[in-house]
């Protein structure tokens, strides 16, 4: 039996809300409205894969290996990682580098994502700094070199994920090797039991399963991280235009963005009443620094307030309310800004492998006509 039929059992059960992917590999978003709440539950995390999910039968046996440009490699066991280093928490958004995918025109290769592929948690764990300071680093490591043990579909010989982080950002605080996600063990279906946190960073580099981190002489190159893999052009490029590979970036910022979670597409309001607007924004190395909303189709912005996040990577909450005038069309639109000045484009810049898509988030809904009832009502009220 493929192994999919055998994983897709388990996300119904403990994910019943997302939306599955037509793909091999497992993938699965959900709606908008299982994205409103600060800490986003694990029932209604997206879930991403490049291959089949590993059989683990014993996390208990778990080991991970240190080795690579290091004076002291090591191997160490859930247990001794716990006992050894200080265990900390960070909230952090995780974001799909190819979340908005399918906005993309014309479109671009990969999975075509609508805007779930994110979301926000607590993830504890160690440093990985603390991990590899405790190793020893030795003066040429430029970049660390994350394995594990999931396979490609149908090729079990080749890796399906093998990713890594300039030394810089490996040895940056943010940065943990987590067993937990929101005070609960890791789940299997998100990298249990430890996966790499890379705050900012795409999520392809959170490496889940992983059980080996080798430091290097130079950028790695395991899977996925060569040619066009989770890079941007540095040009802007045409569709059609030949790719160069050697003319793409590694992505290693995810830019300022804003979630509509509340309301949803397909809306309706009564001329009059105030449509309630909620959601969430984000960045990724640059603070946030505003978000703004119209419903005139981009004319006017208006700045709404936003709520202290959780730690410097955790998302940040707006709410608002905006009077529905005349019956009609309305659509509402939210525009982040990040400290740098960056800002949601109404339209991304479109590449060839449709990632980073920040665009303006469009929430269509229609205003309909009162009702003679509901006038005399008001009437009668005095309103």
């Amino acid at each position: 039996m493929p192994r999919r039929l055998i994983e897709l059992p388990l996300l119904r059960r403990l994910k019943p809300g997302l939306y599955v992917h037509d793909e091999e590999a497992l993938n699965a978003e959900p709606a908008l409205d299982l994205l409103d709440e600060a800490i986003t539950p694990v029932s209604a995390f997206f879930i991403r894969n490049n291959g089949e999910l590993p059989d683990i039968a014993d996390e208990g046996s778990w080991t991970l290996t240190i080795d690579g440009e290091v004076e002291r490699p090591a191997v160490w066991t859930l247990p001794a990682l716990r006992e050894a280093f200080e265990t900390v928490t960070e909230t952090a958004v995780l974001e799909c580098a190819g979340n908005g995918r399918a906005q993309f025109s014309p479109a671009t290769d990969g999975l075509p994502w609508r805007l779930g592929a994110v979301g926000c948690a607590r993830w504890t764990g160690v440093r990985l700094a603390d991990v590899l300071n405790h190793a020893g680093v030795r003066p040429g490591a430029v970049y660390t070199a994350h394995f594990a043990p999931d396979r490609q579909i149908g090729k079990p010989e080749k890796e399906a994920l093998s990713r890594g982080l300039p030394i810089a950002k490996a040895l940056s605080p943010e940065t943990l090797i987590a067993f937990a996600m929101n005070d609960e063990p890791l789940p299997r279906l998100h990298g249990g039991p430890l996966r790499i946190v890379a705050p900012g960073y795409p999520g392809s580099a959170w490496q889940k399963w992983l059980n080996r981190i080798s430091l290097r002489t130079q950028e790695h190159d395991g899977e996925k991280m060569r040619g066009t893999d989770y890079r941007l052009p540095i040009h802007a490029l045409r569709p059609g235009e030949p790719l160069d590979p050697t003319h793409f970036a590694v992505i290693t910022d995810m830019p300022v963005k804003s979630l509509i979670t509340r309301p949803t597409n397909g809306f309706t309001v009564a001329a009059g009443e105030m449509v309630a607007v909620a959601g969430f924004a984000w960045s990724g190395a640059i603070p946030l620094a505003a978000v703004e909303l119209s419903c005139d189709g981009g004319s006017r912005w208006d700045e709404v307030a936003l709520e202290p996040g959780e730690g410097p990577f955790g998302w940040r909450r707006f709410e608002t309310r905006l009077p529905a005038v005349a019956p009609g069309p309305l659509t509402i639109m939210a525009r982040a800004r990040d400290a740098a000045g960056n800002c949601q484009p109404l339209e991304p810049p479109w590449n060839p492998r449709g990632y980073c898509n920040n665009q303006v988030q469009r929430v269509s809904g229609t205003v309909t006509a009162r009702d003679a009832r509901g006038l005399r009502e008001e009437f009668s009220r005095g309103i």
